[in-house]
């Protein structure tokens, strides 16, 4: 059994920066791909960023790309979303996902078979 635990969502201005967390337990951390999905209220959840066991590999949402980095630290079975220059509509619930195959990285939301409980960011204007 894969446990996710997301932390560092809060509220910031526009223009604002946040980082989450996502410490994974039960199986070996290193050989997975791990992705963040956000979901915001009335909407589907939807792919943000992703990256591969490595970690030389990232993909992602356009709506994002230039602004957020996804990151991991193998040996502290965490991974990282970096988000910079916060706009409103990135308020959402992010959740944090394990890959169900090893190595890679995706962005198939129906590829993950472990997720976080989710962590709200709320960005103000």
């Amino acid at each position: 059994q894969v446990q996710l635990v997301e932390s560092g969502g809060g509220l910031v201005q526009a223009g604002g920066s946040l980082r989450l967390s996502c410490a994974a337990s039960g199986r070996t951390f290193s050989t997975y791909g791990m992705g963040w999905f956000r979901q915001a209220p009335g909407k589907e959840r939807e792919f943000v960023a992703a990256i591969n066991w490595s970690g030389g590999s990232t993909y992602y949402a356009d709506s994002v790309k230039g602004r957020f980095a996804i990151s991991r630290d193998n040996a502290k079975n965490t991974v990282y979303l970096q988000m910079n220059s916060l706009k409103f509509e990135d308020t959402a619930v992010y959740y944090c996902a394990a890959d169900l195959l090893k190595y890679r990285a995706t962005i198939a939301s129906g590829q993950y078979g472990y997720w976080g409980q989710g962590t709200q960011v709320t960005v103000s204007s």
